[in-house]
């Protein structure tokens, strides 16, 4: 059954594109009156490798799912297309890290004594794999940053399970904020706020007995930084 976590009124500030990330900031802006549209509209692994065509430059989601659920967005915000939207996009594709860190995928490039060297970490062929692990949302971002519209990025909750590597995680976060960095992306972080000196997502802002989501003190605090950095983007501007 279809989730939209939508709030309709006539003031809409945002539409919310992403995976099961977006559903805290969706409750978040639920809980304080925010207005918006969107949602999850699949695992995070769904948008990584490439994950939509392009139709006049409307994005035509692979999954049929997804794609549903775009197109219920759309409507609800009585838009044809992407190019019709005016309001600025929250979008989580691509950010999916514990993904990207699952512990098999990098064994081969173990020491002999199971870690991952940090020069292999830092080093460009460790960028390469991540960017192309992460080519589908990378293209995704270039594509409406050059039509113009209003993105900003999510950064997940620091929350790295028992199938993952803490070490990939973070090297793997270094890249895309490069990467972000290179497209002009940009990204809202909330580390400072939401970890601890371990670097790790607090309990505070974790939800209960889940080993990769963020709560609703989460979600808000994603909201504050989105208004907080469009805000001085636009005062800059």
């Amino acid at each position: 059954m279809k989730k939209n976590y939508s709030t309709i009124t006539n003031d809409i500030q945002f539409l919310l594109l992403g995976d099961s990330h977006a559903g805290a900031i969706g409750r978040a802006a639920k809980e304080v009156g925010i207005p918006f549209v969107g949602g999850p509209m699949g695992a995070g692994r769904e948008f990584t490798a490439p994950f939509v065509d392009w139709n006049n430059e409307d994005p035509v989601f692979r999954s049929g799912y997804a794609n549903e659920m775009y197109r219920s967005f759309l409507e609800e915000l009585t838009a044809n297309s992407l190019q019709d939207v005016k309001i600025p996009l929250l979008c989580t594709f691509g950010f999916a890290l514990h993904f990207y860190a699952t512990s098999e995928n990098w064994e081969i490039y173990r020491e002999g004594d199971g870690t991952l060297p940090s020069a292999f970490l830092e080093g460009l062929l460790f960028h390469d794999l991540i960017c192309a692990m992460a080519q589908g949302a990378l293209d995704f971002y270039c594509t409406i940053l050059k039509m113009g519209v209003e993105v900003f990025a999510v950064l997940p909750p620091q929350k790295v399970p028992e199938t993952s590597e803490p070490s990939v995680f973070q090297a793997a976060q270094n890249v895309l904020f490069a990467e972000a960095e290179r497209l002009g992306l940009p990204v809202l972080d909330v580390r400072d706020g939401t970890t601890g000196f371990d670097k790790l997502q607090r309990e505070d802002f974790s939800q209960e007995n889940d080993p990769i989501h963020g709560n609703t003190a989460f979600g808000q605090a994603i909201l504050n930084a989105f208004v907080s950095q469009r805000v001085s983007a636009h005062v800059g501007a």
